[in-house]
């Protein structure tokens, strides 16, 4: 196995991707929303449709409509008294099927399974910054969530804006899925978030301890689908999460035995 820079570069991008994911990830088990996770992440669909239609990147598609999913679903949250994930199933449902209507079929599975083979470096230098500045506004918004999370009343009551603090999440959330969308697709970003931190609740015992473990795992999988994948010669995307879900059986097992 040879460490060239382009393959440098794809492991260093994707590290700082999946630590994001990661970290997301701990407040998505949190706020019980895994489904609603997964799900949200083909709402990307027709963005990325838009992108290749109109030859422009496609994580500035998939933000797009990621982001004006989760504004319509913020304020129906509040308009309509609707669940989250009811609304996000509606979003999830229309897109898909409009994605599927317009990728052309030659890019539909770049747009299922992601492809970093063709990450340039300047996408990697965005990648990068952007995952740190979703790193950067989790960690500084935390703790109002954690609170927020416990009891939206008494939050309020203290001067936390929970209205706001939902739109920053979703915003967050869309931002992170959108990034991740180009390492392992629509389909499989769901799990990127969800399955890291899963196994890292197994083996937390509080929230700053879930939260690193939830990056650690997440940084984990990422190196360990890249170098994977250069030793096999296969795409990286799926070997993310096979190898995050392999530290999830892991992280049963010391659970197993620490009972």
């Amino acid at each position: 196995m040879t460490f060239d820079i382009p393959f440098i570069q794809i492991l260093v991008t994707s590290v700082f991707v999946a630590a994001s994911a990661g970290l997301l990830g701990s407040f998505v088990i949190l706020k019980r929303m895994a489904l609603v996770g997964d799900a949200l992440s083909h709402v990307a669909l027709p963005g990325i449709a838009l992108g290749l239609a109109f030859h422009i990147n496609p994580f500035i598609g998939a933000f797009s409509t990621l982001f004006l999913a989760v504004v319509s679903i913020w304020l129906l949250k509040y308009q309509t008294e609707l669940p989250v994930d009811t609304l996000v199933g509606i979003f999830f449902t229309a897109s898909l099927a409009l994605g599927i209507l317009f990728i052309p079929e030659q890019e539909l599975l770049e747009a299922l399974f992601g492809d970093i083979g063709t990450l340039g470096l300047m996408e990697s230098i965005i990648s990068v910054i952007l995952s740190i500045g979703i790193i950067a506004a989790l960690i500084a918004i935390h703790k109002k969530l954690a609170l927020s999370m416990l009891s939206e009343e008494l939050a309020h009551s203290i001067g936390i804006k929970n209205r706001a603090l939902d739109f920053v999440y979703l915003i967050v959330f869309a931002l992170s899925i959108a990034l991740g969308i180009r390492f392992v697709g629509a389909l499989l970003m769901g799990s990127l978030v969800i399955i890291p931190a899963a196994a890292a609740k197994n083996i937390s015992r509080s929230l700053h301890g879930f939260m690193f473990t939830s990056v650690l795992f997440g940084v984990l999988s990422a190196a360990g689908g890249v170098i994977l994948s250069q030793l096999f010669h296969v795409a990286p995307g799926p070997l993310f999460i096979l190898t995050s879900t392999a530290l999830f059986v892991l992280s049963l097992i010391v659970r197993k035995l620490k009972q």
